[in-house]
């Protein structure tokens, strides 16, 4: 029963590498979707493995165990290594939900005050024009959707770049990349080894928001020099927009500008085997999670004296 607890906190340090060679290989709207699900389950998966080592824990104190009405020992790895991994479990936890707590408050703040500056604007359907000298703009979620831009970035663009920077907001918007988004946020704040697959994720959606403004455009390359110009005006530019809301500023603009001056992509055998091996990790994490759950569940009602097992 550890061992297979064990599982579910080891996996997800295999997955960062597998994320970034699966976005490599594979169209960007498959990667996202894949490897957002993968980081959920795994990161669902690692709690659940947490919270059973906690309760072993407990259960091997007297007190707790006359409480839960053991009339038996219950059968399960040494005093000497339930008691301490239970302790350091209720840390992880405790850290855990102390980070998710505080991102999520100051998560909510932004998000307010950006839907609060973008409602005392006029808005040209979905397009809100904020008076800025800071280069910036994003789709901000909600009902009705926004796409944000600054003053200062509509100048930083010609029209035709403008279009393109239009077009890759409203693929975010339409696409409901925030959830993908906020997922990735969730499950970074649940193990550490998931917090680089945050950044495979947000990479992801851009990478999808490019693909999608290259069509509605059709000029890759303008597309692609939209996106540099437009880092490069709001790269160093304070924004006061939510982590959820996405950017065409964010992520790693070489990578997204070459991928839009390439043809693109189509999936392969090798961008097949690195998809099943991701979703293999998170079916082993989620098969030991739940086998050792039940097997734990099996050993107490044994500790309780119930004579059918």
């Amino acid at each position: 029963m550890t061992a297979l607890l064990l599982l579910p906190l080891l996996l997800p340090f295999a997955v960062p590498a597998a994320a970034r060679r699966a976005l490599d290989r594979l169209a960007p709207g498959a990667a996202l979707w894949v490897i957002t699900v993968c980081a959920v389950v795994l990161a669902g998966c690692s709690l659940a493995a947490l919270g059973a080592f906690v309760l072993i824990g407990l259960l091997k104190l007297p007190a707790l165990a006359a409480l839960g009405e053991l009339v038996h020992p219950l059968a399960t790895a040494p005093y000497l290594v339930v008691v301490p991994a239970a302790a350091v479990s209720v840390g992880a936890l405790a850290v855990c939900a102390i980070t998710l707590g505080r991102a999520a408050l100051r998560e909510v703040r932004a998000f307010r005050s950006a839907r609060t500056e973008a409602g005392r604007r006029p808005a040209a359907g979905d397009l809100c024009v904020v008076d800025s000298p800071h280069p910036d703009a994003y789709a901000l979620p909600g009902r009705p959707h926004r796409i944000v831009v600054t003053t200062a970035m509509l100048r930083s663009l010609d029209a035709a770049e403008r279009e393109v920077l239009f077009a890759h907001e409203r693929a975010h918007n339409q696409g409901g990349h925030h959830y993908f988004l906020a997922a990735a946020e969730l499950a970074a704040h649940c193990h550490p080894a998931l917090r680089p697959v945050r950044d495979t994720i947000r990479l992801a959606a851009e990478r999808v928001a490019d693909e999608a403004a290259a069509a509605a455009v059709g000029d890759r390359r303008l597309t692609a020099r939209a996106v540099a110009r437009a880092a490069l005006a709001g790269g160093e530019a304070p924004s006061a927009r939510p982590e959820v809301a996405p950017a065409a500023t964010s992520g790693p603009i070489p990578h997204r500008v070459k991928a839009l001056l390439t043809a693109p992509h189509v999936p392969r055998r090798a961008a097949l085997r690195i998809a099943a091996l991701l979703m293999a990790c998170t079916t082993l994490s989620f098969a030991a999670s739940a086998t050792g759950l039940i097997d734990f569940h099996h050993r107490v009602e044994i500790a309780q004296g119930d004579a059918s097992h």
